[in-house]
């Protein structure tokens, strides 16, 4: 399974509406229950970009995507030119306005791997299976 940066976004911030789902989830994926867990090394790009939209200090940016890399069972992967052409052609194709979703939904169809995200932007692209953290810390 890829997860994306709604997710993991929402594990470090101090509050947000998907922060209990994204905590259960969390404690999953160090429990090991769902496996090894991938996300695109793109994920601490956004988080850089986002936490600095809303005022957040460098400090705890960086307090933020180092505890994101300590997680036991979460590997985050390298992006490849292969990944940045397909982002944008999977931009162009389906519409989506974020790159960061674009590399998400390149990685998931490389890997063959649903993709855990709340967006329903990547339900639109054939070949990716969105499955919503909600469902997976309610089963």
């Amino acid at each position: 399974m890829i997860v994306e940066t709604d997710v993991l976004y929402a594990y470090v911030k101090r509050e947000d509406w998907l922060k209990p789902v994204a905590r259960r989830l969390i404690k999953m994926i160090i429990g090991g229950e769902l496996g090894e867990v991938k996300a695109s090394r793109e994920v601490l790009h956004e988080i850089y970009y986002v936490s600095l939209e809303e005022g957040v200090a460098l400090d705890e940016i960086l307090e933020r995507l180092t505890h994101l890399t300590l997680i036991e069972n979460l590997r985050f992967v390298e992006t490849t030119w292969e990944d940045d052409l397909a982002a944008i052609s999977l931009m162009r194709q389906y519409g989506l306005s974020s790159i960061f979703d674009a590399y998400y939904a390149a990685l998931a169809l490389r890997e063959g791997e649903p993709l855990i995200s709340t967006d329903r932007a990547y339900d639109k692209i054939p070949g990716i299976k969105r499955v919503d953290p909600r469902d997976i810390v309610n089963r």
